[in-house]
């Protein structure tokens, strides 16, 4: 774990933490996950530094090896989890690919609030939250993970990004770190 430091201008953007996507089996319990990104939100609130909470509702046109197999989703199924405490203030991203800045407002809500640096949390952690991690850096964004606050499908494929995908796109630390970083540049 290598975290530096937080920029003044931060946000926290969460993926995917919503009622279908948790209910699916993962390498880590979701529970703990979840208790991880509220603790985020609930440190970045109080700071009054923006959240961000991202839904996903579809996925990308185009042909895979994999097929995707939805099925009848239940009609919660894209609502975040309760835990989350989702606040007025709050901005929603509904997303349709993996990633959260593709065709959505997130990097023109971002760079209204002057945001340079984002913490990222959620699920996959090799599919949502690394293809926003890649899109971010490339955006210029600084990056921090949050790396118990998420988790994937694939035990291999969570230790994959965190291990050899994270550190070249931005730092990674744990929630606790994370949280008193925050609160002492804030002090």
């Amino acid at each position: 774990m290598a975290l530096t430091t937080l920029d003044p201008n931060i946000a926290l953007v969460v993926i995917d933490l919503q009622k279908g996507i948790v209910a699916y089996p993962t390498a880590h319990p979701t529970a703990d996950v979840v208790a991880h990104a509220s603790a985020l939100a609930d440190a970045f609130r109080q700071h009054d530094m923006p959240v961000v909470l991202v839904n996903v509702t579809g996925g990308a046109p185009g042909r895979t090896e994999r097929p995707r197999n939805m099925g009848d989703l239940p009609a919660d199924w894209a609502e975040l989890v309760p835990e989350l405490n989702r606040q007025p203030q709050d901005h929603l991203v509904t997303k349709r690919t993996w990633g959260a800045f593709s065709y959505t407002d997130l990097e023109a809500h971002l760079r209204k609030l002057g945001v340079t640096q984002i913490v990222l949390a959620g699920v996959a952690t090799s599919v949502g939250v690394e293809s926003t991690a890649r899109y971010a850096h490339e955006l210029g964004f600084n990056i921090t993970l949050a790396v118990d606050a998420m988790t994937d499908m694939s035990a291999d494929a969570h230790q994959n990004s965190v291990a050899n995908i994270f550190p070249r796109l931005g730092e990674t630390g744990t929630t606790g770190e994370i949280i008193r970083l925050l609160d002492d540049s804030r002090a």
